[in-house]
């Protein structure tokens, strides 16, 4: 006799209708069959979809889990879907445009893990470059309807995606027209139909952000901060857990503190009596820690994830065979982000991790990025959602695919590089310092994003004697930010732009990472001598991706 598993089989229901309502999503799970389509980001569209969301909140939530299994697929569901839809009442979500998440931004990205292999390919990226325009149009519609209900954004978000839109589209920068660019790689045969809807989609993109910087910018919020209840609710979506945020806040000072101090051992082992600034210095200046050009620059990161797999498969982890692959890409814009795209569902497409370069800079500092690569590839997001996709005996196909939560996913991957740090993989202090300096940019995070979005003060007794007492804002969020991370100042720019755009994400990491770290204290503490390291690894991802507060629970009944 069977059991029906009503919350497995409503969960991959809403995954296929939101994959046809929302083909992009579909292409970034994987999900094949909407390649050539694209979603409708007009008011009636995402009415569509927000519907479809409720709708399948209240069937999951009167159903009754048939085993643990289910129990932890259900709690991760409504957890989900709860918030998604507590975003959608706060008329937050269809207004959405920041430098680093809107629609603007999917649409540009989904071209480049589209299959341009045949002419079958070329095919269904002719289909969608041509139904840009049209989508653009249903975008304005929605933005102008929310802006008339006094949904809107901060002034400098809509200004900022406008100049990414001119660097995209050509009309500044070194990047050239993105869709020009993508067409001119096109088989003959449908180089003529590429070119011209291409064209028009460069055409729609540069109109769109005329409307944003002209039309949308002077009604948009001087005021940059969301306010403490935006934020609550942003800081639980993105941890999927409810945290007390000034005590968050004090944490991350602390935190920031004991880096610091660790920093500057590491700097005096890689030159002794040196203080930080110097040893940076000292490494940068050396060539046999410089690799010149973007080129040899992702070969170096690939060399690297390669042996990294070979090195951790059935030592540290099990890595299935599935994932053993992975691609180091340069993004074909330079925004100056790093991030990772998962595989397929049929693995045919691996999954890869992708670094956007900003303009002028062609000369790389490996010593930084080593820990980039455990981050963004094995045994961070890539092993994370691999091994997630793999389990299809223990896992739904809503989980495997389509629940993603920022705090369980980048606190894993943060985690994953202070894992490598402690199986010795960071023997050479240079490298070691990447990792830590790489701890510092999220610690900083956790301290500004709070900061800067509840204007909150800065503390008089603060241990690096900055502007004490002042109240945060985004000027002293840069000038934080330069202190106490080695990034190239465009990279730092973006960084302050993000946060500000992008409330409650930033700290998702550095609080995520934290979260683990205790779970993972609470099991040692919980089975003492039967405790094994790689045994809670692979029970904990297992469980696929869940809000902090239902991993909590789930891990305590392991």
């Amino acid at each position: 006799m069977t059991t029906e598993r009503s919350i497995d089989a409503a969960s991959e229901a809403y995954l296929v209708r939101s994959c046809t309502l929302d083909p992009v999503l579909a292409t970034y799970l994987g999900v094949a069959g909407h390649e050539g389509e694209l979603p409708d980001y007009s008011p009636d569209g995402f009415e569509e979809r927000e519907q479809v969301t409720r709708a399948a909140y209240t069937g999951v939530a009167a159903a009754t889990p048939v085993d643990e299994r289910e129990t932890v697929a259900r709690e991760a569901f409504l957890e989900r879907l709860g918030l998604e839809i507590e975003t959608m009442d706060a008329g937050t979500l269809r207004c959405q445009v920041s430098v680093i998440d809107s629609p603007l931004h999917e649409l540009r990205q989904v071209f480049d893990l589209m299959s341009t292999d045949d002419e079958e390919g070329w095919t269904q990226v002719d289909r969608r470059l041509a139904a840009i325009p049209e989508r653009l149009r249903g975008f304005r519609a929605t933005l102008e309807e929310e802006a008339a209900r006094g949904h809107v954004v901060a002034t400098r978000q809509y200004v900022e995606v406008a100049q990414q839109v001119r660097g995209w589209t050509g009309q500044e920068g070194a990047g050239g027209d993105f869709f020009a660019g993508l067409a001119s790689r096109g088989p003959q045969s449908l180089l003529g139909s590429l070119t011209t809807h291409a064209s028009a989609a460069t055409a729609s993109y540069a109109e769109l952000g005329r409307f944003l910087e002209q039309d949308l910018a002077p009604r948009g919020r001087e005021r940059e901060a969301v306010g403490r209840e935006r934020y609550a609710l942003e800081s639980r979506r993105f941890l999927g857990a409810t945290v007390d945020l000034e005590e968050t806040y004090a944490w991350g000072w602390e935190e920031l503190e004991r880096l610091a101090d660790d920093m500057a051992a590491t700097a005096d082992r890689i030159l002794p009596g040196a203080a930080l600034p110097e040893a940076i210095a000292h490494l940068d200046a050396d060539p046999a820690r410089r690799i010149v050009g973007r080129e040899a620059f992702r070969d170096w990161m690939q060399e690297l994830a390669d042996r990294t797999v070979a090195d951790l498969d059935g030592t540290h982890f099990d890595i299935p065979e599935q994932i053993r692959t992975i691609e180091c890409c340069l993004a074909p814009t330079n925004d100056g982000g790093i991030y990772y795209t998962g595989p397929s569902e049929d693995f045919v497409r691996p999954g890869r991790m992708w670094w956007s370069v900003p303009d002028g800079i062609t000369s790389f500092s490996p010593w930084r990025e080593v820990t980039t690569v455990f981050h963004e590839g094995v045994p961070g997001h890539h092993l994370q959602v691999g091994q997630t996709a793999v389990r299809r005996d223990l896992l739904n196909r809503w989980q495997r695919l389509m629940c993603w939560v920022s705090g369980h996913g980048e606190g894993w991957a943060l985690y994953a590089e202070r894992l490598m740090d402690d199986l010795g993989y960071l023997a050479d202090p240079a490298d070691r310092l990447g990792m830590l300096d790489g701890q510092s940019l999220r610690a900083a995070r956790v301290i500004i994003d709070i900061g800067m979005h509840l204007e909150l003060a800065i503390p008089t007794d603060n241990p690096f004697g900055f502007h004490p007492g002042e109240t945060w804002t985004p000027a002293l969020g840069r000038e934080f930010m330069g202190q106490h991370c080695s990034m190239e100042p465009a990279v730092i720019d973006f960084e302050v732009k993000r946060y500000l755009g992008w409330p409650g994400q930033a700290p998702s990491y550095k609080v995520g990472e934290r979260i683990w770290l205790e779970a993972r204290d609470e099991a040692r503490a919980r089975q003492g001598e039967a405790f094994d390291l790689k045994a809670f690894h692979r029970a904990a991802l297992d469980l696929g991706s869940l809000g902090l507060d239902p991993l909590r629970a789930a891990l305590a009944r392991i």
